[in-house]
């Protein structure tokens, strides 16, 4: 107990202090494990497991919400291919160069050992970017879907990559997996019947974990990758969503023991470590530009790519798998394990430093670049045509949807939804609402709408409070003069929303007593 209790008070303790500093908590958990690491707590197998738990659940999280169909775009899986082409000779020319600076570990090393360690430092962090994501509220966007397509690409080499690499093949009994995809309708029938409580979220856990994780670690392949396939066949029942939404701070706090485990598993570098990692860092901003340079070839929209690009700058926890497999097969020392390992967590706070100073450095950067002409854009990215629309809601979600239906049932309106989320645009879509896919945190949102002039108010009821408050300062810098309702989930929250342009701001569980005594008075004898 008295270890546990040392881990959780510094690894509070920092994440409260880079809190205070206005970086990501993930910052200050790195730091904890580096200070853990320097304090003796060399191997804590608790941390570890909760390490392990969390990326599983986070694969399972992913696969209950991705869309197949996204991986199938040349902008996903062409961009991926390209980028680690590009990257791993990049890196390569700069491992190549750095030897001769007279660093004694890359003494002697050949294109081999580079080949690998430029492997290594092609991949981005999944569990990273899809906390960034979630902290968001973009998980669903196009730029979000993009990330997350490219990610999954990149797991899949390293998985190729690991069971090649190992000498051995996958057990014959892997061919046997694919009898999940039947099976899957067995586990979704079974989830119908167990309701919306705890059994629930166990159940998903159970998902993750043995047909999951076990199964797939059983017969050579990777257990991550496993929870994220069973997700993805689990993710056409109607509960998805809401499992998802259960998971969300069970697996935020297991992510924790993550961040805390990169440093406690790296031990104290030296200052030859230190220096060679921070050059590695040179690959970050080459990696985000050719992030950005690719995805503009395939005719993404300036901002689109850079929010993309900025998300994936950082290296992976794959990293320390394909060196430590390159050093049991004798192609790189052991103590690129170290080195990778500083460099992975420094990637990380420059990340997150980069991605805290939010949208609005994106947007300027996208306001230099070239103009695009919007009918060569992807389709995802072309303006929203809103025509004839009095009122838009922006998020299309419970509330909004029940807004949207409020508006036109109740006072006749015509109203046109507004969401990031493809899938939900389409299923909306096909229900009979008018509903068009962007994504009102764009501070173009506004100026990009098509048939604009008649809207005459607005609703923003998106579930994330940032990604509020940017739509609602998107609609005001870009014009728009009429009165905007916010929701918001805490009452310190309804006062930022008024700060920051909106007319009114209701808290959604207030606002849910209202609608609940009305019904009372309703039903009165």
């Amino acid at each position: 107990m008295q270890t546990a209790a040392v881990i959780l008070s510094v690894t509070f303790a920092l994440g409260y202090l880079a809190s205070r500093l206005r970086l990501p908590p993930l910052v200050g958990f790195l730091a904890a494990g580096f200070v853990l690491n320097a304090l003796g707590l060399q191997q804590v197998p608790v941390v570890d497991v909760l390490a392990d738990l969390g990326v599983t659940l986070l694969l399972f999280g992913i696969g209950l919400k991705l869309d197949i169909r996204s991986l199938l775009g040349k902008e996903v899986w062409l961009t991926a291919t390209l980028h680690m082409f590009a990257s791993v000779a990049i890196a390569m020319g700069l491992l190549a160069a750095l030897s001769w600076t007279g660093i004694a570990l890359l003494a002697g090393t050949s294109a081999g050992t580079w080949a690998v360690l430029g492997l290594a430092l092609s991949f981005s962090s999944t569990v990273f970017v899809v906390k960034v994501l979630q902290e968001r509220g973009q998980s669903h966007s196009f730029y979000g879907r993009l990330a997350i397509g490219i990610l999954v690409i990149q797991d899949i080499v390293a998985v190729v990559f690991l069971t090649g690499s190992s000498g051995t093949l996958p057990s014959p009994w892997a061919f046997a997996l694919v009898l999940l995809w039947p099976g899957a309708r067995l586990f979704r029938r079974v989830w119908g019947r167990l309701g919306h409580g705890e059994m629930q979220s166990l159940f998903g856990i159970l998902m993750a974990l043995v047909p999951g994780y076990l199964l797939f670690d059983l017969v050579g392949l990777k257990g991550d990758l496993g929870a994220l396939v069973v997700g993805l066949l689990l993710a056409s029942h109607p509960s998805s969503s809401e499992l998802s939404r259960a998971l969300f701070h069970f697996k935020e706090l297991l992510l924790v023991g993550f961040f805390v485990s990169i440093g406690l598993a790296g031990g104290l570098p030296s200052g030859e470590d230190v220096r060679l990692a921070l050059a590695l860092l040179l690959l970050l901003p080459i990696k985000a530009a050719l992030y950005a340079v690719l995805l503009w070839l395939m005719r993404v929209r300036h901002r689109t790519s850079l929010l993309t690009a900025f998300s994936l700058m950082q290296f992976s926890e794959f990293a320390l798998i394909v060196v430590a497999v390159g050093a049991g097969a004798g192609l790189v020392e052991q103590r690129w394990l170290l080195v990778v390992s500083v460099a992975l967590s420094l990637s990380f706070v420059a990340s997150a430093v980069v991605n805290a100073l939010g949208q609005r450095f994106i947007e300027r950067l996208a306001a230099r670049a070239p103009r695009q002409d919007p009918a060569r854009l992807h389709p995802e990215d072309r303006p929203a045509d809103i025509s004839g629309a009095e009122v838009i809601v922006l998020g299309m979600g419970r509330v909004g949807r029940s807004a949207y239906d409020r508006l036109v049932g109740e006072y006749g309106m015509k109203v046109t939804g507004v969401d990031t989320d493809s899938t939900r645009v389409e299923r909306l879509s096909e229900e009979g609402r008018c509903v068009v896919e962007g994504d009102a945190s764009d501070a173009e949102f506004w100026n990009r709408l098509i048939g604009r002039d008649t809207v005459r108010f607005a609703v923003v009821a998106m579930p994330r409070h940032g990604a509020n408050l940017s739509a609602v300062r998107a609609l005001r810098e870009g014009g728009f003069t009429g009165p905007i309702a916010a929701v918001a989930r805490y009452n310190d929250e309804v006062a930022q929303a008024l700060t920051d342009g909106a007319d009114a701001a209701f808290n959604v569980y207030t606002g849910a007593g209202l609608e609940l005594a009305d019904q009372v008075m309703l039903h009165k004898r």
